[in-house]
């Protein structure tokens, strides 16, 4: 039987794809993989929603490994193991990053997923970013940009040729930690030297000072974000 979480979860990813129109007909979707808690998330309740009030369209988990992982530095084995388990093929990327800077870097990795994805004819890519991913993006794009724009739940990646969404936009990470606890997705911390003091890291650790001062800030900016958030990534 479902836990609580479980199915707080699978309300909210059913919620976002619904609302912001994720899923429109018999499609193959591709899942960035990390490793990570969020994507392993992700997984399991694109999995378990599949079929189930959208149609039955079919997964394929794409992981792209490198000398350092933007994630939580799960092995192989572990995450074909969990594949396995959920009978989601698994392809295995290997490169090397040769920038130290994380945009670079997401920009690079994002390249070979989007090109594999498209070999498995994917053209719908969904990320594991939630609700405190996108209030940090915020915050950033705010601050150093004077841009009011946070993740969007869906984007049209036309130079690239797929879409990327995002069903876990609803969910908070504290809610994610929780099932990721309880499935045991839970593992290591990310591994990247340059990401353990990142301005995103530093962004997150902001964000629960002035949660301080206002307890709902999160929740807050979470909405105003979707509600009155830049639509500009939505332009060719």
């Amino acid at each position: 039987m479902a836990s609580g979480i479980e199915k707080r979860l699978e309300s909210l990813t059913r919620k976002a794809l619904y609302d912001y129109e994720m899923i429109e007909g018999p499609l193959k979707i591709a899942i960035a993989l990390s490793g990570g808690k969020d994507s392993l998330t992700l997984l399991y309740m694109l999995k378990k929603i599949k079929g189930r009030g959208f149609p039955d369209f079919s997964l394929e988990a794409i992981h792209v490994a490198g000398e350092f992982s933007c994630g939580a530095g799960i092995s192989s084995q572990f995450l074909n193991q969990v594949c396995q388990s959920l009978e989601v093929p698994l392809h295995i990327i290997t490169t090397s990053h040769e920038s130290k800077e994380c945009y670079s870097c997401s920009r690079d990795r994002r390249a070979h997923l989007f090109k594999k994805a498209k070999e498995l004819g994917a053209k719908t890519i969904a990320f594991g970013h939630h609700r405190d991913d996108s209030i940090q993006t915020l915050l950033m794009n705010l601050l150093h940009k004077g841009e009011f724009a946070a993740n969007l739940p869906r984007v049209p990646m036309v130079h690239y040729g797929v879409i990327i969404i995002r069903p876990l936009i609803l969910a908070s990470e504290d809610e994610i930690i929780t099932f990721s606890k309880e499935k045991g997705y839970l593992r290591l911390a990310c591994q990247c030297p340059i990401g353990q003091n990142s301005l995103r890291r530093q962004v997150k650790d902001l964000l629960e000072d002035i949660e301080v001062l206002y307890p709902n800030a999160k929740t807050n900016l979470a909405k105003a974000g979707l509600t009155y958030g830049s639509r500009k990534a939505l332009e060719p």
